[in-house]
C-alpha cells in the first residue's frame, strides 16, 4: 500500500467537503479514486421508499471509488461527508496511464481492491442474515472491549446510527427500548451504558 499511498499523496488533488456536502451521486460519472485526508465520509445507495441504506463509512487513510474506476462508467451509490473533510482525488485516466509506469503500483491497487472486496461482502452479510436487534448488539458489544461493561457515548444523532446499522430511526429506537425494557442496557441521552457485557453477547 506504500505505492498507492505515496502516489496519490503526490499526485492526488485536493478538494475540501463541508459536513454533509455530497462528493457524488448514484449516476454520476466514475472519474476516479478518492482517498480520505482528514474528516469523514460514507457510501450510502438510496431503496425504492427513497430511505437510506449506508455501504460503507470511511476515516483518515481509507480508499473510495476504487473498484467502479475499472467496473463502471457511473458511480452506483451516494457518497457524502459526515464530517469537515479533506480528500485527494486521482483522476481515471491518469492512474490508468501510471499503473505501467509506476513500479510497484498495480499490485498495490489489487490488494486494496481485494480487501475491500473481503469488507464489503462481510457488509452484505451482516445486512442479509442478521436483524436489526443483532446489528444493534453487536455494535454496542465492539464497545465494550473484553470488559464487564461498557459505556458507548454516541459521537452522532441516532439517525445517523440507524443509516449505519441499516435501519431506519423508528426502528432503532424501538429495539433500543426493548433492550433497556429487557435491563440489557441503559439510555441517558447519548450514553448507552452495558452493565453486563456477557449478558449482552448471549443475545447473539
Amino acid at each position: 500500500m506504500d505505492v498507492l499511498i505515496g502516489h496519490i499523496l503526490a499526485r492526488g488533488r485536493k478538494k475540501k467537503y463541508s459536513k454533509g456536502e455530497l462528493l457524488f451521486a448514484a449516476g454520476g460519472p466514475a472519474d476516479g479514486l478518492y482517498y480520505v485526508a482528514s474528516g469523514a465520509v460514507r457510501v450510502y445507495r438510496m431503496d425504492e421508499q427513497g430511505r437510506e441504506v449506508e455501504i460503507v463509512r470511511l476515516g483518515p487513510g481509507e480508499f473510495f471509488g476504487e473498484a467502479v474506476v475499472f467496473a463502471s462508467p457511473v458511480f452506483p451509490a451516494f457518497a457524502d461527508a459526515t464530517l469537515d473533510s479533506e480528500v485527494l482525488f486521482l483522476d481515471k485516466s491518469g492512474l490508468l496511464e501510471d499503473l505501467d509506469r509506476v513500479s510497484g503500483l498495480a499490485q498495490d491497487l489489487l490488494g486494496l481492491l481485494a480487501r475491500k472486496c473481503l469488507v464489503l461482502n462481510r457488509r452484505i452479510e451482516v445486512l442479509e442474515l442478521q436483524t436489526v436487534r443483532q446489528r444493534l448488539v453487536r455494535f454496542l458489544l465492539s464497545r465494550c472491549r473484553d470488559r464487564d461493561s461498557g459505556v458507548v457515548h454516541l459521537e452522532m444523532k441516532k439517525g445517523e446510527l440507524a443509516k449505519i446499522l441499516g435501519t431506519i430511526g423508528e426502528t432503532l429506537s424501538r429495539n433500543l427500548k426493548q433492550l433497556q425494557e429487557e435491563g440489557l442496557i441503559r439510555v441517558t441521552g447519548r450514553r448507552i451504558h452495558i452493565p453486563d457485557c456477557r449478558r449482552l453477547q448471549d443475545e447473539l
